[in-house]
């Protein structure tokens, strides 16, 4: 559960979220050698745990989609009213409020998974997270037998087929998402990212180039294209596609650090030794992304991911170190 909620919120945030947890835990132990003697200790406390509260709700809300992050402010804010008010404006009934707040949300998070969506989309997440890989494709295979005309399901099914190790059928999946939808760059960059995964390297440029082309003012199609060039030792376009990505802005450590790793590849093979420097300076400064990349590696799921990017975040790590490494390809 630990290793789970460190790999959502990256090393920052869950840094963050312990020091919150620490200061505003030790401080409303402190204030109990007062509780007897004044009393605001008791309203203080309920602030400091109000604190902790919004600030936890800031550092995971931060990490959703828009949709859940809307869905889970509905449901946070009246708990927070609710503690607030029987905190501070009536201490009295400091109990009941407090009590009333925490109901709230287990009752609206209940409320949440009941109207979520569809059952199959419950059942596939539940069977993935006990790895049950081929009960989470049924459950989606099911769902897409009742709407077979919704992309967003072929796409789930497709990351599915990947987390099994079945790259045929998530190439499948996401080749039906470019004939439902020719303008999608979620399915191209898909089908980008399961063709490099395969070392089909011309299949994942194709897919990747279709991507960029749809999404020009994107990163990821240009992060993608870039890391599949890398392969090839393309090193003019692995520079050109990988500074659009940074150029779009990229919001995670842990992909600025790959990137910064191509460019000191790239600009070694072209023998630019001030732009390697300075790229190398670039990926010092992203240790959070490494420790984040290890972290992930480390889970059981991960799998697929140590298999293309293991040698590169290896490296990586050398670099940081100051070790002397080998360029690779």
């Amino acid at each position: 559960m630990i290793k789970r909620l460190q790999i959502f919120l990256g090393p920052q945030r869950f840094r963050a979220l312990i020091a919150l947890l620490a200061v505003t835990g030790l401080a409303s132990l402190a204030l109990n050698a007062l509780a007897g003697e004044l009393l605001w200790v008791t309203a203080l406390q309920t602030l400091l745990l109000l604190v902790f509260i919004v600030g936890s709700a800031f550092l995971v809300l931060g990490r959703l989609p828009a949709e859940e992050r809307g869905r889970w402010i509905a449901i946070i804010s009246p708990a927070v009213l609710a503690i607030f008010i029987g905190g501070v404006v009536a201490p009295q009934w400091t109990g009941l409020f407090v009590g009333a707040g925490f109901g709230w949300v287990v009752a609206g998070s209940f409320i949440a998974r009941r109207v979520g969506g569809p059952i199959n989309y419950k059942t596939a997440v539940k069977a993935m997270r006990k790895r049950d890989y081929p009960a989470a494709i049924a459950a989606m295979t099911a769902q897409i037998t009742d709407e077979p005309r919704k992309p967003e399901h072929y796409r789930f099914r497709a990351e599915l087929h990947r987390l099994a190790g079945d790259l045929s059928a998530a190439r499948r999946d996401y080749r039906r998402m470019t004939e439902m939808d020719g303008r999608s760059a979620v399915a191209y960059n898909g089908l980008a990212e399961v063709e490099l995964q395969a070392r089909r390297y011309e299949q994942a440029r194709q897919a990747a180039r279709k991507a960029r082309e749809l999404a020009p003012d994107e990163w990821v199609a240009a992060y993608n294209l870039g890391m599949i060039e890398e392969r090839l030792a393309n090193s003019g376009a692995v520079i050109e596609h990988l500074n659009s990505a940074l150029g779009a802005g990229m919001p995670d450590s842990r992909h600025r650090l790959l990137v910064q790793l191509y460019l000191w590849r790239a600009h070694m093979r072209l023998r630019d030794r001030r732009s390697a420097a300075a790229a190398l300076v670039a990926l010092q400064r992203e240790k959070d992304g490494l420790e984040e990349w290890q972290l992930i590696m480390s889970a059981e799921e991960a799998a697929a991911l140590r298999e293309v990017l293991s040698q590169d975040v290896d490296q990586a790590r050398r670099l940081i170190a100051g070790e002397e490494v080998e360029i690779l390809n």
